[in-house]
């Protein structure tokens, strides 16, 4: 249901509701009282004519399963208003006075009142459902809008693990290239600490034959 549509749909109804009272005072009235209160009566036509084709411009720019519904309404709008164009140029013919209370005495309202006013009662209980409607349609809407920020943060979440299972694995890489590194440098420091002992031992070596070799011609 469109928003823009309802709150033309709740002016009219409004505006309609105001028509049948005005239309009513001024079957009552005679000369240029009555002039004044068609004038007035004019200018509400003229206005609900303006809210009619603003709905139909919203409902025709709505999607096919809501316009469909809307330009249902919009025929019982444009129906009811014709009802009242029809008792507004009935008002303005000659003897109009006359003939109102003839009516008024013969059945107590005219049809065309009685029909206007059951009409007006049925869009009043129309509007009530769109309303109604409306509620409903703004509570799933909340409803999906929650959802969705629910599933965007679920989504910032798994990327969020993402990119620490990505740090992580880069951490590990890293480690394992310094135990590869440190592999070879305890392996390099092993072979030198072995050539490092033979150097020793020979050196050592050397020493007791030079020391043996001083004592034998020292005693000899």
């Amino acid at each position: 249901m469109s928003d823009v549509f309802e709150g033309y749909a709740g002016q009219y109804c409004e505006i309609s509701a105001a028509l049948s009272r005005k239309c009513a005072a001024a079957s009552a009235l005679d000369g240029e009282k009555k002039k004044q209160k068609l004038s007035e009566i004019q200018a509400d036509v003229q206005e609900s004519e303006s809210l009619i084709r603003r709905m139909d411009l919203e409902a025709r720019s709505m999607q096919p399963s809501v316009k469909a519904g809307l330009l249902a309404k919009l025929r019982e709008y444009k129906s009811d208003l014709n009802s009242v164009k029809g008792e507004i140029k009935r008002l303005s013919a000659p003897n109009a006075q006359q003939a109102t209370r003839e009516e008024l005495l013969e059945s107590g309202m005219s049809d065309t009142l009685a029909a206007s006013s059951d009409q007006r009662g049925r869009l009043m209980m129309t509007s009530e459902r769109l309303n109604q409607s409306s509620d409903r349609i703004r509570e799933s809407q909340r409803t999906v809008f929650e959802t969705e920020e629910i599933g965007v943060s679920i989504l910032q979440d798994l990327h969020n693990q993402r990119q620490s299972l990505l740090h992580a694995h880069t951490t590990l890489h890293g480690v394992d290239d310094y135990i590869g590194k440190s592999k070879k440098i305890l392996a390099s420091m092993s072979k030198r600490m072995d050539r490092n002992k033979w150097i020793v031992g020979g050196i050592i070596a050397t020493l007791v034959f030079a020391i043996l070799f001083i004592l034998y011609f020292k005693f000899a």
